[in-house]
């Protein structure tokens, strides 16, 4: 978080592939604003192409993405291609929604650094981001 120290960390949360249900994406957006991030919603079904292009048009420090559809195994993976093409395989990218627990390990394998299933506090994701970036509670 060296260029950000000062400022807001910028969260992007994206809702990819044909799954039209966003409200636990809405949520978490919601939430994470009120945590103190700046947060920059895409909107429903977001191609890998999307993501990345917009992970780098806003300068994001977080990816966020929400997958209900059990495509979350190939989405993640054409991701992070993308984003290691783009130069942006740094960021950190979490991974939300109906995850079967057996393929968590799998996601975190393809560099997912969270994986963040129903139930979890909306502190827990501020916390973890937090943590990871290397900010405290009110500087985000």
């Amino acid at each position: 978080m060296d260029t950000r120290e000062k400022a807001r960390a910028r969260v992007l949360i994206a809702k990819p592939g044909l799954d039209g249900h966003d409200q636990g994406a809405k949520v978490i957006a919601y939430g994470l604003k009120d945590a103190g991030f700046e947060v920059i919603y895409t909107g429903l079904r977001r191609t890998p192409e999307d993501i990345a292009n917009a992970a780098l048009d806003e300068d994001v420090d977080v990816i966020g993405l929400s997958i209900l559809s059990g495509a979350h195994l190939s989405i993640v993976k054409r991701l992070m291609g993308l984003l290691r093409e783009k130069g942006i395989g740094d960021k950190l990218v979490l991974v939300g929604g109906i995850i079967p627990e057996e393929d968590i390990p799998k996601l975190k394998e393809m560099g997912v650094a969270e994986v963040f299933v129903s139930g979890t506090y909306i502190s827990q994701v501020a916390d973890f981001i937090r943590e990871k970036l290397g900010i405290s509670g009110g500087d985000s």
